[in-house]
């Protein structure tokens, strides 16, 4: 039978080892009653199962705001969540709210974080899980090589706390190896004293590298499925270099040297060899059961762990669904037509006609009024569409006009989910991600060479993509250009938008611009008429927003020893 993580979590009855972190530095309790509800710590230590259960636990997180992790705890990142990164940006708008119209409205404030606040708590929990189980694995009764492939895993999955901890807040504190407890002194400044971004992602470039010496190229089975293997911890390798290399971390001056070595990151994973763009199909790249060639890291679901029931918290109004994730005109009209020239309203034939021709990417990632989906035509258009405010449920009408359909398994069912829906896998790291990092970095270190086209044509001439290559003699800027385009159109909704406007200093025009929608009317005679309109009013992001606030709690709990970001 196939296993993976969140299988062997269950089987394991890992729950019970969740709980027992609670337990690991609290002190006894008085009447030394041992509860029988939780693992101690001496058993977990003392056991080499119960400790590999608890290290692979470390891949998950905890419940910290509401509607985190419907179906199963959070993993890294947001991921499958009722609002998902993508409604903060200028990719989507959240239907619902749900904590996510204050950030995109410039709101944000260290009192009130929305659906961004448990960065902060459950990255540096998840650090002090870690380092208790580093300092513990001395002791375990475990062969040398299953302490190293720990220990590695355990290195690998503090960088990428630290990583989230780094994209979102920019200077953060470095814990090192320290373990605290209940009575330490927490009046001590180094526990609250924030290192330099260079200083911190120095820190993580070294744990990284340490992984991947320890962790297997590729992992032994499906039982083995989503643990950390070294085409893993290369790959955030080379997110994190990018990130370094970018203006916001480099107060917007270039430097070519920081660029070749994102470019030299990025390359390390390719020359493993093992992995290539999956080809059969854009959209089934992210529905495919267990692994395929372009995934690096995923969290992996099943029917016994899932995650938001997708289909309906995304489906159409009329299909029975609540709307969801709403993409935006603005997203929309940035997907390329197919010969690969730019969408223009301008154009009385595309304005006529707005969904023809376009981007295969469009039509596997956005559900659009006339869109063929579950047997029927969606319908946005008014009046009487099905799917418009004049359908039924027309409290769940998108308001952008347009639904979700990435990620969406169109043989999981929109009404009654609860049993069967919520399986697919979040890809944390693929292999295209990584091409458009080494075209990045590799145009900025020495411009648009021949390796730089290779890179972002092999992800326009996959199959079922089959775009044009890029146009030749591009200049550097021209180069950048289509690159950050190809990566808002490839890695749509994937939790990349939010931190590449910032890494780039772009927020400030993407992130300003409003919210849009389209209005799509019927005539009586059937004809179809466009007109974009504002989706969300009062789209607004300012400079202190490229960093998230501490959260307020944070900073009290630190008696006023921790410092807020700039601005807040």
């Amino acid at each position: 039978m196939k296993r993976n993580i969140n299988r062997e979590l269950s089987s394991l009855k890992v729950g019970i080892v969740l709980l027992a972190t609670i337990l690991i530095g609290c002190e006894k309790d008085f009447l030394e009653v041992n509860p029988t509800d939780r693992v101690s710590e001496v058993a977990i230590v003392q056991d080499s199962t119960l400790f590999e259960a608890y290290v692979i636990n470390r891949y998950l997180g905890v419940r910290l705001i509401d509607k985190e992790g419907d179906g199963s705890v959070p993993g890294f990142g947001r991921g499958f969540e009722y609002a998902m990164m993508g409604t903060l940006t200028d990719e989507a708008v959240y239907n619902n709210d749900d904590n996510t119209w204050l950030i995109q409205q410039g709101q944000l404030s260290p009192e009130n974080t929305g659906i961004l606040g448990s960065f902060w708590g459950r990255s540096y929990r998840s650090i002090r899980e870690v380092n208790y189980a580093l300092q513990q694995i001395g002791e375990v009764e475990m062969s040398d090589s299953g302490k190293a492939r720990l220990t590695a895993e355990l290195k690998f999955i503090r960088a990428f706390r630290y990583h989230d901890l780094i994209r979102n807040y920019g200077e953060v504190v470095l814990m090192g190896d320290r373990v605290s407890e209940l009575g330490d002194d927490f009046t001590d400044p180094e526990l609250f004293e924030k290192s330099s971004i260079q200083e911190s992602i120095e820190y993580v470039i070294g744990e990284l590298n340490e992984a991947a010496e320890g962790l297997p190229l590729q992992n032994s089975g499906t039982w083995e499925e989503g643990r950390a293997t070294q085409g893993a911890a290369l790959a955030l390798k080379s997110r994190l270099l990018l990130y370094a290399a970018s203006p916001l971390y480099n107060n917007d001056n270039s430097d070519p040297q920081k660029w070749q070595r994102a470019a030299d990151a990025a390359q390390d994973v390719m020359e493993l060899g093992i992995y290539s763009l999956y080809q059969n199909g854009y959209a089934e790249l992210f529905l495919t059961e267990g692994s395929n060639s372009e995934i690096i890291f995923a969290r992996y679901y099943n029917i016994n762990e899932r995650h938001t029931a997708l289909e309906i918290a995304n489906g159409p109004n009329g299909y029975g669904g609540w709307g969801g994730q709403a993409p935006l005109q603005n997203l929309v009209d940035d997907y390329q037509m197919a010969d690969g020239s730019d969408f223009d309203w301008d154009n009385p034939e595309e304005a006529n006609s707005p969904y023809e021709n376009r981007d295969p990417r469009f039509y596997a990632s956005i559900l659009y009024n006339g869109a063929e989906y579950r047997g029927r035509e969606v319908e946005t258009f008014t009046p009487g569409g099905l799917d418009s405010q004049d359908g039924p449920d027309n409290w769940n009408t998108s308001r952008t006009g347009y639904y979700l359909r990435k990620f969406i398994n169109e043989d999981l069912p929109i009404q009654n989910p609860w049993e069967v829906a919520g399986t697919q896998n979040w890809i944390y790291f693929r292999y295209a991600e990584i091409l458009l990092n080494y075209a990045e970095a590799q145009n900025e270190a020495s411009g648009p060479d021949d390796s730089v086209y290779e890179a972002v044509n092999q992800i326009r001439s996959r199959n079922s993509v089959d775009m044009p290559p890029l146009p030749s003699g591009l200049s550097q800027q021209e180069m950048r250009e289509a690159i950050r385009q190809e990566r808002r159109i490839e890695l749509a909704f994937e939790e990349h938008r939010f931190y590449d406007v910032r890494r780039w200093k772009i927020a400030m025009e993407t992130e300003n611009e409003p919210a849009y929608g389209i209005n799509v009317r019927k005539s009586e005679d059937g004809s179809l008429t466009y007109q974009r309109r504002i989706a969300l009013e009062g789209r607004s992001f300012q400079e202190q927003h490229y960093w998230l606030p501490i959260p307020r709690e944070e900073i009290q709990s630190s008696d006023g020893q921790l410092e807020q970001n700039p601005g807040y």
